[in-house]
């Protein structure tokens, strides 16, 4: 097949089929690590993962989905994924860029994890043309949702979401407000704590310069400190929020012994709070789940927006797979005009043999006669071109493979295309139900 044909595969493990030990279970290292394993797999040609608090996603190309589907399988193993075909992927991906995927409807998060997961990607050397378009695209829908409608108004990200959840069932005013990470994530509730009516705000990080960051623009009377003094903080705090990223639970049982009543967010994936930490008295665990009860009602508010929204991804998707075919039609396209080249150099150098034999012909006359090729070539190839578009347009990928029969000039059948299969092709545009 053409090398620059491909099909994509993707599959998901997120919040709206998955609980939160099933997306833990099969996060597999950084971004980068699942797209160097997929990369490593038989067929794939191109590989991107995703991988927030509640999704982990990967998508690769493959000449077929079958070959794609195997790669998958062969890295995710038994996690509990939702498989996507080419469609089904294009979709899924500008959807997710919406926020129309997000627990929040509507956050701006997403953005900036998705171009962080490009990044990624491309440094692994798993972004070609196919997934290039297709990121791109997300993100240039993402930009839209947000500008031509009111999706982003409001609770934006799981950090505003964590201090409104704190702040309905424990109250935030007067509080001594903790955020335990000085990520992205941290950095969002630690604002939100900011506006809130918390009456003090510390921040706690590996890193205490990065924490101090977090805090510069901030009003709120605050502080920078060390994770290594995390327990005097907890035991001095009413609410805390954690969003760390580390690999093992930040807050242990021993952590909040002694703390008293103590409100605490759990924002990490994996989990930065340990499962023991519920059973200590007067302590109250929430994790991302709860969050997502609660911005059920943020969804029911955000429904207007959230279909214009719908309407934005299906005009772009339409164009995106426009894109694709067009693409498809144009290396076929391409394929038959160098065989018609190669063909008409070999005749030419024929007929100049033949000719020359008779009398040696000059420059004019060879322009003349090479010009006469150039055209005959030209109005023979005009109209399956043409057709060839059409096809292309109306998924007609059977037109395409009996044109490249009826008007491959390669006597010898060595076309690039000659062996292609276009039922690759043809799957490529079939959403599975």
């Amino acid at each position: 097949m053409n090398e620059n044909l491909g099909v994509i595969a993707g599959v998901r493990v997120s919040h709206d089929h998955a609980t939160l030990d099933d997306i833990e279970a099969a996060r597999l290292g950084s971004d980068a690590d699942v797209v160097a394993s997929l990369l490593d797999e038989p067929g794939v040609r191109e590989a991107f993962a995703v991988q927030t608090c509640h999704r982990v996603e990967a998508y690769v190309v493959a000449d077929d989905e079958s070959t794609g589907d195997r790669a998958l399988d062969a890295v995710f193993g038994d996690a509990p994924v939702v498989g996507m075909n080419h469609e089904a992927s294009l979709r899924h991906l500008l959807r997710v860029a919406a926020g129309l995927e997000s627990v929040v409807l509507g956050e701006d998060q997403i953005m900036g994890q998705l171009r962080d997961a490009f990044e990624a990607a491309r440094d692994a050397g798993g972004v070609g043309p196919v997934l290039r378009e297709a990121v791109t695209k997300a993100l240039h829908v993402g930009e839209r949702a947000r500008n031509e409608t009111t999706i982003n108004e409001g609770v934006v990200s799981l950090g505003s979401a964590a201090t409104r959840l704190a702040d309905r069932e424990a109250g935030l005013a007067g509080a001594s407000a903790l955020v335990v990470g000085a990520g992205e994530m941290g950095a969002l509730a630690a604002k939100a704590f900011d506006a809130s009516a918390a009456a003090n705000l510390v921040v706690a990080n590996r890193t205490v310069t990065h924490a101090e960051w977090v805090l510069e623009e901030l009003e709120t009377a605050s502080a920078a400190v060390s994770l290594d003094a995390l327990s005097e903080h907890v035991a001095s705090a009413d609410v805390v929020v954690t969003a760390t990223g580390s690999d093992d639970p930040v807050v242990t049982k021993r952590t909040v012994q002694g703390a008293g009543e103590t409100f605490l967010v759990d924002l990490g994936q994996p989990r930065d709070v340990a499962p023991a930490v519920s059973e200590v008295a007067d302590v109250s665990v929430r994790d991302l789940d709860d969050i997502e009860a609660m911005t059920e009602a943020t969804r029911d508010k955000r429904a207007d927006a959230a279909r214009e929204v719908e309407r934005i991804v299906t005009e772009e998707f339409e164009r995106l797979l426009a894109q694709y075919k067009r693409k498809r039609a144009d290396e076929v396209i391409a394929t038959m005009y160098e065989s018609a080249e190669r063909l008409k150099a070999r005749e030419l150098d024929t007929a100049f043999s033949k000719l020359d034999a008779e009398g040696e012909l000059n420059d004019a006359q060879r322009e003349t006669v090479e010009a006469l090729a150039d055209s005959l070539v030209s109005q023979i190839l005009a109209a399956p071109t043409r057709s060839l578009r059409d096809a292309a347009e109306d998924d007609d990928w059977q037109t395409i493979a009996t044109a490249l029969e009826l008007f491959d000039p390669d006597l010898d059948g060595s076309s690039p295309l000659a062996d292609a299969d276009p039922s690759a092709w043809a799957a490529a545009e079939t959403e599975d139900d």
